[in-house]
């Protein structure tokens, strides 16, 4: 049988955040709702392998993965913004080892913020824009990051882009709705369908990819 131990929590405005590790994993807790384990990453690192590099914007950190592709693929700088003040402390104390390679990176520059309200005074430009703040519109582990979905804000990310650039959005599942949002925002707009296996489960993950 598994053991479970928590090695992190802490209480934020929008609900308590915890690092645990079960067995070999380590499970993100967000608002008593389970986000993310290390166990099965293969949507994250789809989110890394379908952006450009050079200046990249990631809102949401997560565990680290995303980010970390990233770097190894080149990237030349990378901004990460995470609501969850303790999970950027905790990556800068290295509470994880993924995390701690991240925040270690001299690439990387770690804000501390909501996404949706800091894109509003950082106007970039970025050669990719990678959105992973959230379950989806469809489930959301914070109410307030609906807005993250509505057309006024997918259009402040995508006028922070640089020519050419990509906005990259991930979802717990398919969303029509949201790729009708950014289809007509812009002329290239896709679904990228990521299938995962847990549990003896499959789900079908989607990555929305809008390109200016």
């Amino acid at each position: 049988m598994e053991t479970l131990e928590t090695i992190a929590r802490a209480g934020t405005p929008q609900g308590e955040v915890a690092l645990r590790r079960r067995g070999g994993a380590i499970e993100l807790i967000v608002n008593g709702v389970f986000a993310m384990d290390s166990r099965e990453v293969t949507s994250e690192i789809a989110l890394a392998d379908a952006a450009p590099l050079g200046r990249v914007l990631v809102g949401g950190l997560g565990l680290g993965y995303t980010a970390a592709r990233l770097l190894d693929r080149g990237a030349l700088h990378l901004d990460v913004v995470e609501l969850a003040e303790p999970l950027i402390a905790w990556a800068r104390a290295g509470v994880t080892e993924q995390l701690g390679r991240v925040a270690s990176d001299q690439r990387v520059t770690l804000h501390a913020g909501d996404i949706a309200d800091w894109i509003r005074s950082h106007p970039g430009p970025w050669d990719g824009i990678l959105l992973d703040v959230d379950n989806g519109p469809s489930f959301l582990i914070h109410d307030h990051n609906e807005r993250v979905y509505s057309a006024e804000l997918l259009a402040t990310f995508l006028a922070r882009l640089a020519p050419g650039g990509v906005l990259l959005i991930w979802c717990e599942e398919p969303s029509p709705e949201l790729l009708a949002t950014l289809s007509r925002l812009v002329a290239e707009a896709s679904e990228i369908i990521v299938p995962i296996k847990r549990e003896g489960r499959r789900f079908d993950y989607a990555l929305y990819r809008a390109s200016v």
